[in-house]
């Protein structure tokens, strides 16, 4: 079985709060929308080679019924591997930082942030071993 992507979908209450932290702030790219009622209801965000996916509350409740009162984050944290914390740790200036940047035992340099939409991620960059 060859697995091609694994892309998450966030819920939210709203999108538009969170465009700017995806798009201005990380340079995320919006290539897919589905409007719905005047807003948004459904975005698919790129940048390199990541993807991310934000559904309305309202709209996951129409498609999957069974999840509509999941908390928003579902206990699901985003962990995003980077090339250079220095870049991410400047764009989040600001933002809701709820682990501030550290060296964690098992080898990465991180920085973890709350987006307006809830979600808990956390930016991480591998430090190199003294040799």
């Amino acid at each position: 079985m060859k697995l091609n992507s694994l892309t998450p979908c966030c819920t939210v209450e709203a999108i538009e709060p969170s465009l700017p932290f995806w798009i201005d702030r990380l340079g995320f790219t919006k290539v897919s929308e589905v409007p719905h009622n005047g807003s948004l209801a459904f975005v698919i965000l790129v940048r390199d080679e990541t993807s991310v996916m934000l559904q309305t509350r309202a709209s996951v409740a129409q498609d999957l019924p069974f999840m509509a009162d999941t908390p928003l984050g579902g206990g699901v944290m985003l962990f995003i591997n980077v090339e250079d914390l220095d870049p991410v740790l400047r764009a989040v200036e600001g933002a809701d930082i709820v682990v501030p940047e550290r060296t964690t035992f098992y080898g990465m340099r991180e920085v973890w942030v709350r987006s307006p939409g809830g979600m808990i991620i956390g930016f991480a960059q591998r430090v190199e071993e003294d040799d």
